[in-house]
């Protein structure tokens, strides 16, 4: 084990889950534009270096290649991963949640456009697919590198990834937006709200949104306007990663 725990205890894991974290990185990725071909260096890269797992979630149901305590990026200095802080491979509480409630209420997207706004390992987009959704787009500022071996591993045909920033993109009409642990940073809550409150106001979208209530943004307008949809118990194994949450809940956004 190495002496400093890398991204369990001094990276990025604990920056977030502590509520601490800033996120001065937002839109400072490179972007790869719509589509969903992996260069196959990265694929080697991150094959080796992830593993696939579908135990310690809500959703056993889904596939991941993951950062898991098995890899040795779990352990290491966070400054030697190459590729930025691989937020993407961690399959975060909020993220679970709305892939339960949409594999448990298919309903939710059958025969629907969904985007997938913070869409990280592409889990939720994962589970509108297999749900019947019938158009997905899955939007990160990271790369969006384990999106397409996840569809992969699910044996799904990869959605488009988009990977620009889309708060500061013309809005699209979508009959559903799923947003998964973004409320962690104030600054990133106010565009959130704003950006969301247009697409229920303009195209009468509905917003699901995957959040643990972590304290950083507790405090936030937006909370008043979000409706508790569902709650769930949160395994073993995300509370450990997770600085001991416990559950983790769905809401709907009403402005």
């Amino acid at each position: 084990m190495a002496s400093s725990i890398g991204w369990k205890c001094t990276g990025f894991l604990k920056a977030v889950t502590s509520g601490s974290f800033f996120l001065s990185t937002w839109g400072q990725f490179p972007r790869r534009g719509m589509g969903s071909v992996l260069d196959p260096a990265m694929r080697a890269y991150l094959e080796e270096n992830t593993e696939v797992t579908s135990s310690g979630s809500l959703t056993p149901e889904i596939r991941l290649r993951l950062l898991t305590p098995r890899c040795k990026f779990w352990w290491e200095r966070a400054d030697l991963w190459p590729h930025g802080d691989p937020y993407w491979a961690i399959y975060w509480p909020g993220g679970q949640a709305l892939s339960r409630y949409l594999l448990d209420n298919p309903d939710v997207v059958k025969g629907k456009s969904v985007l997938d706004l913070g869409s990280g390992c592409g889990a939720t987009a994962i589970a509108a697919q297999m749900s019947g959704a019938l158009r997905i787009l899955a939007n990160d500022i990271d790369p969006g590198m384990a999106i397409t071996l996840n569809c992969e591993l699910n044996h799904l045909s990869p959605f488009p990834i988009l990977t620009k920033n889309m708060l500061n993109l013309k809005q699209d009409q979508w009959d559903l937006v799923v947003v998964g642990d973004m409320l962690y940073d104030e600054a990133l809550a106010d565009s959130l709200h704003g950006w969301l409150r247009k697409c229920v106001r303009t195209f009468g979208t509905q917003v699901l949104i995957g959040d643990p209530g972590r304290s950083p943004c507790s405090g936030h307008s937006i909370w008043r306007e979000l409706h508790k949809v569902v709650e769930y118990s949160l395994p073993e194994a995300t509370r450990q990663q997770n600085s001991g949450l416990t559950t983790s809940a769905v809401w709907d956004f009403q402005p």
